[in-house]
């Protein structure tokens, strides 16, 4: 079994600074892209931050210049760091991974069960 759990979650206010992570857990042979998506109330869960294995990223536009997204290989664990942080960030963060379990297995995506993030204006 393999489980993405976050942390890092919770209130801040317009401005503020909060740094989330997921760490993966389990049987686990290797890990491609790791990412972060946020789904805010009555809209679709976008990608906020991609990682790839080597550290190569990606960001949507609303978030470049605040936002860092980074990986730690050793700990199988992704963070995102956020900085000036605006009301519009508030949503449900979810950790996002591409895993192979074993080296014959094919690589599959599992999701955390998300993180709140509420930033107050």
């Amino acid at each position: 079994q393999v489980r993405l759990v976050e942390s890092g979650g919770g209130s801040v206010q317009a401005g503020g600074s909060l740094t989330l992570s997921c760490a993966a857990s389990g049987t686990i042979f290797s890990i491609d892209a790791m990412g972060w998506y946020r789904q805010a109330p009555g809209k679709q869960r976008g990608v906020v931050a991609a990682i790839t294995s080597d550290g190569s990223t990606n960001y949507v536009d609303s978030v470049k210049g605040r936002f860092t997204i980074s990986r730690d290989n050793a700990k199988n664990t992704v963070y995102l760091q956020m900085k000036s942080l605006k009301p519009e960030d508030t949503a449900v963060y979810y950790c996002n991974a591409v895993i192979k379990r074993r080296s014959f297995y094919k690589a599959d995506d599992y999701w955390g069960q998300g993180t709140q993030v509420t930033v107050s204006s």
